[in-house]
């Protein structure tokens, strides 16, 4: 029970704390959304992929990424939409559709040569800079 409310404490801390630093730079919530709240609530994910995938547990690592996004779009969105419905602007319809489009491009990449190699990594990351530049400039 604790836990749980320190949880919920901690989500509330993290996106009040999101909304001033989003004010303060002059940037948009969804901006933050996309950048700082999630690349802070993925670090975890991401420690735990290289930990599993330099012991060879590869699978582990893949499925911890594919696990985790589906986890947060159908399950998170799904209950948070339960609690209270969930309004979409249209920054979310295009993010929605870079989603989908980028996961075509990470399905092409692992079925291919049953591998990301590192010149595919470096474009998955050269394409999340794209979209971090693009939910800046619009």
């Amino acid at each position: 029970m604790i836990g749980l409310v320190l949880i919920i404490a901690g989500g509330q801390v993290v996106v009040n704390s999101a909304k001033e630093i989003a004010r303060a730079a002059g940037m948009t919530e969804t901006l933050i959304g996309l950048t700082i709240v999630a690349i802070g609530t993925s670090l975890p994910e991401l420690v735990t992929s290289v930990v599993a995938d330099r012991k060879g547990e590869t699978g582990m690592a893949i499925g911890n990424v594919i696990g985790s996004n589906i986890f947060n779009l159908l399950f998170i969105l799904g209950i948070s939409a339960l609690i209270h419905p969930v309004s979409i602007n249209m920054a979310s319809v295009y993010d929605l559709m870079i989603l989908v489009v980028v996961s075509g491009i990470s399905y092409i990449f692992a079925f291919t040569s049953r591998r990301i190699a590192r010149g595919e990594g470096i474009m998955m990351l050269m394409m999340y800079v794209a979209d971090v530049v693009f939910a800046i400039i619009r």
